[in-house]
Order: C-alpha cells, then sequence, then structure tokens
C-alpha cells in the first residue's frame, strides 16, 4: 500500500509541475510535509540539501531519497518511477505533437506565456527553502557571500557549497 502512496504522491508531482526542479520543491514539500506527512520540514529540508549535491534532477533526487526513507529501496524505485513517468509520457507526446504544429502561433504564445509561472514558482521555491534555512546572522552572512562568490566572481557552484559548507563548520 505505501508504495503505491509513494508512486502516485510523486507521479502528482511530475505530472503537475513545470519548469523543473526548483519549480517542484513547493509541490514535494505539500506532497511529502503537509498531505502525507512523511518528514518534518527539517528532513525535508535535508533530503533538499543533499539532493542538490547529488547528480542528477533534483526532483529525481528527491523521489529516490523519500521514498527509501519511507519504504526503503523498493520505495525509492516506487517514488522515482513515479516522478519520472508523467514526464517521459509527455515529453514523447508533445515531441510529436511539437514537431508537427511548431509552426503554428498559438504553440509559440503558449511557450511564452507559461515562463512568467515558472518563474513565479523559482522564486516560490527560493523563498520557501530561505524561511527554513535562513535561521540567524550567520546563515544571512553565509548567503550573501554564497551570491556575491556566483555572481561577481563567477564561482563554480559546487566549489560553492564546499567553501559555504567549510565556513559554517568554521562559524559554528
Amino acid at each position: 500500500m505505501i508504495l503505491i502512496k509513494l508512486f502516485w504522491a510523486f507521479f502528482k508531482i511530475g505530472l503537475f509541475s513545470f519548469g523543473g526542479g526548483y519549480a517542484m520543491i513547493p509541490f514535494i514539500q505539500r506532497e511529502i510535509i503537509d498531505i502525507n506527512g512523511w518528514l518534518t520540514p527539517e528532513q525535508f529540508m535535508d533530503i533538499i540539501a543533499i539532493s542538490q549535491m547529488t547528480p542528477g534532477p533534483i526532483a529525481v533526487n528527491a523521489a529516490t531519497f523519500v521514498g527509501y526513507k519511507i519504504a526503503g529501496f523498493w520505495g525509492s524505485v516506487s517514488a522515482t518511477c513515479g516522478v519520472a513517468a508523467p514526464s517521459a509520457v509527455i515529453i514523447i507526446t508533445l515531441a510529436f505533437m511539437i514537431k508537427k504544429y511548431r509552426s503554428l502561433k498559438w504553440v509559440d504564445r503558449f511557450f511564452l506565456r507559461v515562463r512568467p509561472a515558472v518563474i513565479a514558482l523559482i522564486v516560490n521555491a527560493a523563498y520557501s527553502l530561505g524561511k527554513n534555512s535562513i535561521t540567524g546572522i550567520k546563515d544571512v552572512f553565509i548567503a550573501v557571500l554564497a551570491l556575491l562568490g556566483l555572481y561577481m566572481f563567477k564561482i563554480n557552484p559546487i566549489l560553492l557549497i564546499v567553501l559555504a559548507s567549510f565556513l559554517g563548520i568554521l562559524l559554528n
């Protein structure tokens, strides 16, 4: 029963999320914490952090980790298949449709108008992660330094994560 519940929860996430991994975070959070109560907000933040540090899409990584935490190996298989299944079906279907109808104006307009909604989802994810992650002045300091490192000095994100973790250790 839990494997079906995991599959269905992540299937809905995969089906109704547009804009990639970060845009999926509010959907994942709602399903995992609010609806099913599988994780605490702190555990969810840990899984998001791990998902960002491991190779692959954040939604797939999160599904794998949550599934494993809830139901072991088969839970991770169920959740991962659930989150990937809608995308696979939709992409295959859209590939055929776009190839056939890409020259139509309404198709171009659709893709143009979806972009602002995707940006809103990403901003929502950043806000949600920020309010649970930034709990004090030290966290604000690390976040500001990380932003400066990314935008002013073009530091590689992987190196930035390593440097931020060392700074966090030093400040605590």
